[in-house]
């Protein structure tokens, strides 16, 4: 009976302990400095309004007040860092060519119309400006934008050179980079680690792992900003009759388990901005700030725009 007793009674103050620390993290942690604050996010500077990665992407986003742009570096045969999605072009050039084997001089231009990955059977189509741009055209032109970087490859290099164009434009506290791939996060900190970074699939894993056992107050992040989709949309971008029953329940479950808004309030006591992307529609953004996101990321940066003058009224 005594054994029982002491086994529960270690429980119960484990429970305690760890759902009070769940919601004080400060005890613990101190809280990591933000130097920006992002709630409108244009993803690929808002591939549904503009050709995804161009100039005129950023620029039109800016204009409308976005809050951050998030876009994608390669590296050229001539170790210039572009702006562009993909390393092969077949898909947004009709050229197939990896981005790695051509000069910068070389790159052809985009399409004139884009598919739009988040949005089912959607298209975008470009104006001018279907020029793949260098990413410190990007920083030159908008200096006092954060910006959010997904280092496409695993690269040294590239990497490197990403490092010292933050540098160069004093960007380090207007910068968030990373990838999925804890490889290329891990080597991202390890190049400067005065660039904020992101939680790897690896480290979300984890995140949610520490979570759900009650240990996540009690562990030490490094990573400034979490990342992750909303699985639920997964659904409205396939034709629901060519889904299985088990992906719509591994769908179902991954949404379940990251979609938590004691898991977001927790990150966001710790100094932690948490984004959910690719989000297109009003009910989805409104499920996301409900739950406590500080940031949507969208290719349509109007209609988020329009959204969130709805959404927080008292403060536009």
């Amino acid at each position: 009976m005594s054994a029982a007793l002491y086994i529960l009674s270690t429980i119960g103050g484990y429970v305690v302990t760890t759902t009070l620390l769940l919601k004080c993290p400060s005890l613990l942690h101190s809280k990591k400095k933000q130097s920006f604050k992002c709630r409108h996010i244009s993803h690929r500077g808002g591939a549904g309004e503009n050709l995804e990665n161009t100039m005129a992407a950023f620029r039109h986003a800016v204009a409308l007040g976005t809050d951050m742009l998030e876009l994608d570096c390669h590296m050229t045969k001539d170790e210039q860092v572009v702006v562009s999605h993909d390393d092969n072009l077949k898909r947004a050039t009709g050229v197939n060519v990896s981005i790695a084997d051509l000069k910068f001089s070389e790159l052809p231009p985009y399409l004139w119309k884009l598919g739009i990955s988040f949005q089912k059977e959607c298209c975008c189509e470009g104006g001018d400006d279907k020029r793949i741009p260098l990413l410190k055209e990007v920083f030159e032109e908008f200096p006092n934008t954060p910006v959010n970087i997904d280092i496409k490859v695993n690269n040294d290099v590239l990497i490197q050179k990403v490092s010292e164009l933050v540098k160069e434009y004093n960007r380090q506290d207007l910068t968030v980079w990373g990838n999925a791939s804890d490889d290329v996060v891990k080597k991202c900190y390890k190049t400067n680690s005065t660039i904020p970074i992101l939680f790897s699939l690896q480290r979300v894993l984890l995140l949610v792992g520490l979570f759900y056992t009650g240990l996540l107050p009690f562990y030490p992040l490094r990573e400034q900003f979490l990342e992750i989709p909303m699985p639920s949309i997964l659904l409205k971008l396939k034709d629901p009759s060519k889904l299985t029953r088990s992906q719509k329940f591994i769908t179902w479950v991954a949404d379940a388990l990251l979609m938590r808004k004691a898991l977001f309030e927790h990150l966001k006591a710790r100094g932690i901005q948490v984004y959910i992307w690719v989000l297109n529609d009003e009910d989805d953004f409104k499920r996301a700030f409900d739950l406590g996101a500080t940031g949507v990321m969208s290719d349509y940066p109007t209609r988020l725009k329009k959204f969130m003058e709805l959404y927080f009224p008292k403060e536009q």
